[in-house]
This record gives structure tokens, sequence and C-alpha cells, in this order.
């Protein structure tokens, strides 16, 4: 497997996502990252610690620079709960007490435990973006209207790949005026 190629690959779709979602600082970005379909396994049944890494280390400094949370969606055996940065937490949000594993969490959830500052684990949030490698069903933490975001690639490794950004609802019918996003 080629973790340079995954590093890189991941470095570009979190580029491109800030360009074409407008993120601004102190925005959160969720990402379902299946390690496993990654490097060509089913979801579930491959775990790469190594895969994990190199889309973190793609992603996170990308992130990071221009001030947008990155979250991290465990798998199912965790319920998707969410690992992220404890000064990215939305106000009234309740910690709860779990830390991934492997095959418990995921990899990805994992290595963001192991990597950021002050991690903390919730049920849910709502983000302003997501990025769903390997098909895992980010749709639960983003904030109510999604809109898909087209990207030069289309997977990362083996895995597909899948981005949206949100926007708020429009509301009021044909007599109502909305702002430009």
């Amino acid at each position: 497997m080629d973790y340079h190629a995954i590093y890189t690959q991941s470095q570009q779709v979190a580029t491109e996502l800030l360009a074409a979602a407008k993120l601004k600082a102190g925005s959160i970005v969720v990402v379902g990252c299946s390690s496993s379909e990654i490097i060509g396994c089913h979801i579930g049944h491959g775990s790469s610690l190594e895969a994990a890494q190199a889309v973190f280390e793609g992603m996170y400094p990308v992130f990071r620079q221009a001030g947008v949370f990155l979250a991290a969606q465990c798998c199912e055996h965790l319920n998707r709960a969410i690992i992220l940065e404890q000064a990215a937490l939305p106000a009234g949000t309740e910690i709860v007490n779990v830390i991934p594993q492997p095959k418990a969490g995921g990899s990805f959830a994992t290595t963001c435990w192991n990597r950021f500052t002050q991690p903390v684990a919730v049920e849910e949030i709502r983000a302003d973006a997501g990025i769903d490698i390997g098909d895992t069903l980010i749709g639960m933490h983003l904030k109510r209207v999604a809109v898909p975001v087209r990207l030069s690639l289309k997977q990362i490794g083996q895995a597909n790949l899948v981005c949206a950004r949100t926007r708020p609802k429009y509301i009021g019918g044909i007599r109502a005026a909305y702002a430009q996003e």
C-alpha cells in the first residue's frame, strides 16, 4: 500500500473542501474514514492504523492552519460517536466516556484520539462540512441542509469519497429574499 499517496490525496481533499465549502475559522468538518476500504478490504474487516495515520497527517495540518476543527466519526461499534478537540466542543454538548480502539471506534478515530491535544468523545454534533471515506455514512453529524461537494478526487486509496458542505435552510417561499452564500 502506498501510504504517501493516501497522505497526498487526503491533503488535496482537505484543501479542495476548504475552498469549495468556504469554511471559516471555528467550523467543524466531520470525517468518517474506513481504513479498511482505503486498503481494499470491506468496511470493518481490515483496519489499518497506517492508512488512518496517512489520512490524518494529510488533512489535520490543512484544517488546523485554517482554524477549522477536525472531528472523527467512530464506527458503528461505538454508535458513530464523535472524537474532537475539547476546544471545538459546541456549547452544551455532553461528553461521553469512551476511548476508541482500532476494532471499536476505528483506526481513524483512534489516531485522532492519540494525536489531538485534548480529545473528547460526544454522541453527536452538527458539523459544517463532511468527508466520507469508504461509505461510513456521516450524514447524521451534518447540519440540516447538506449540499454535495464535487472534488477532483473520487477516491482515497481504494475507498469511495463523498464530501458535503452545509447551508442554512431556505424558508418563506416565493416572496422571501435570501442572502448569497
